[in-house]
């Protein structure tokens, strides 16, 4: 497996595998791949595994706030889960959000995905306290806008003293 920047040339591949998660992710258009394979490609890597996309995720660090990233989308082919790709992934982005001097991680998820629970709890993740829970997933109302609630987890990076 090899982890990489998104460059241009893999957008109609990542939008292909990005349609796989539904309906939890819904794929962005071409220019919103296209600008982040221009400008934050280094935070947006991509899995290839015998040349083929096999995972990807899109990341951002915050300019209001330089010492956050968001995590947008983590996407691993359906074909190719529970192989370490989401965490070869992710440590590439923490390693990115390290070495801009990030603190923190944090990323969204669909209240009602109890899969993406386990998996961001098992890479070190902390579900956010909310004002609402489901299950034992703890839910900010309204989080991402009215009707847009969702479960917000954080991992805080260690620095180096």
């Amino acid at each position: 497996m090899i982890i990489q920047p998104l460059r241009q040339q893999m957008i109609p591949e990542l939008i292909a595998l990005m349609q796989w998660g539904a309906p939890y992710i819904t794929p962005r258009t071409h220019s919103d791949y296209w600008l982040y394979a221009h400008l934050f490609s280094s935070t947006c890597p991509v899995a290839t595994l015998d040349g083929r996309l096999v995972g990807a995720t899109t990341a951002f660090r915050s300019q209001d706030d330089p010492h956050e990233m968001y995590i947008q989308d983590v996407m691993v082919h359906p074909d190719h889960r529970r192989r370490g790709i989401t965490k070869a992934l992710l440590a590439h982005v923490r390693q990115c959000a390290a070495d801009l001097g990030c603190r923190r991680l944090y990323l969204t998820s669909e209240p009602d995905n109890p899969a993406a629970h386990h998996t961001w709890s098992a890479l070190g993740f902390r579900n956010l306290p909310g004002d609402n829970t489901i299950g034992d997933i703890s839910i900010i109302t309204d989080f991402k806008g009215p009707g847009r609630s969702r479960a917000v987890y954080e991992l805080t990076l260690e620095r180096d003293l």
